[in-house]
């Protein structure tokens, strides 16, 4: 890929988080250490749920996929911002700005589309429990996340064509520590209302809808569990989506935060905080809020670190 509107702009400065040589080696040790535990974390949910049998359901299944997208999410922003920390490096080219842009739209709309399909699954399992099993199969469960891929890579595609043909004659600074959306059309020097309207319709389809089906299928699982009459019972069935509902509400309320938010409230210093919540932060906290609330993930992870031959065998009901 080259600067496809032939402006004079060849590369970008990314301002990241200018402060003292002492604080940026804080900070670099700070965000290596949650980029390593993140790594640690997101593998070892893959690897047990890869190699527990009990854990080879639908359920299961998106959340292992959810933990591979995020091992690939943290690693579009976190390891350059590292290499700045310690060189002070910022500058990126034309082509890896783009690339950057890319990957990280892609996997953002992809978390967006998944956790929404996850959402459906539980509200299946608890809305429709007998018909579970013929209402979510393994081959749909398969389609489900291979259009949750495929949506999130071609809306990334889309919104890349329109962004990276846009002319970029100067200045080339990114207040941001990576190439966004905002910051690029705030440096383009010519018409960007076309690229605006584009990246604000597939906004619509690849956050708002997924949220709308969030939306829906936690008010039918709530309907559902309020009619469940034991307390114990309501416990139960409330446990089996409360992971997820939590990773829903954080990812979402800084992605709304930081797209939705009128002009007048916009500051690049403040999205830079925020951005750091959703890029970096939910990735770290997803793997631990799925272990901390499940009782079977923690289980089967236990197994898995302390070492299989220390358990007997699943035996099969």
């Amino acid at each position: 890929m080259r600067n496809l509107s032939g402006g004079h702009v060849e590369e970008f400065v990314l301002v990241g988080f200018p402060t003292s040589p002492l604080f940026q080696l804080l900070l670099f040790g700070l965000f290596l250490a949650i980029y390593l535990l993140t790594l640690l974390e997101n593998a070892f949910i893959i690897s047990t749920i890869w190699l527990t049998p009990s854990l080879h359901r639908p359920m299961y299944f998106f959340l292992g996929h959810l933990s591979f997208l995020e091992l690939w999410y943290i690693n579009v922003t976190v390891p350059r911002l590292l290499g700045a920390f310690l060189t002070q490096a910022r500058r990126v080219s034309f082509v890896g700005c783009m690339t950057q842009l890319y990957f990280f739209i892609a996997l953002a709309c992809t978390e967006c589309v998944l956790l929404a399909v996850m959402a459906y699954d539980r509200y299946l399992a608890i809305c429709e429990p007998l018909r579970y099993p013929s209402l979510m199969p393994p081959n749909l469960a398969t389609r489900l996340a291979i259009a949750s891929w495929a949506s999130g890579f071609f809306s990334s595609m889309m919104k890349l064509l329109f962004i990276s043909r846009l002319s970029y004659c100067g200045p080339n600074i990114i207040n941001h520590f990576f190439c966004d959306i905002s910051p690029l059309l705030n440096l383009t020097c010519s018409d960007k209302e076309q690229a605006e309207i584009v990246d604000f319709l597939l906004a619509l389809v690849m956050i708002l809808l997924p949220l709308l089906a969030v939306i829906s299928s936690y008010a039918a699982i709530i309907a559902s569990i309020l009619r469940i009459p034991t307390t114990q019972g309501r416990q139960k069935a409330f446990s089996t989506c409360a992971s997820h509902l939590a990773v829903v509400v954080i990812y979402y309320s800084s992605t709304l935060f930081t797209y939705a938010r009128p002009r007048a409230m916009y500051t690049f210093n403040h999205n830079k905080i925020i951005s750091v919540l959703y890029t970096v932060i939910v990735p770290f906290l997803n793997p631990a809020i799925y272990c901390l609330r499940n009782k079977e993930v923690k289980e089967a992870l236990r197994k898995t670190v302390l070492g299989r031959c220390h358990y007997p065998r699943d035996v099969p009901d």
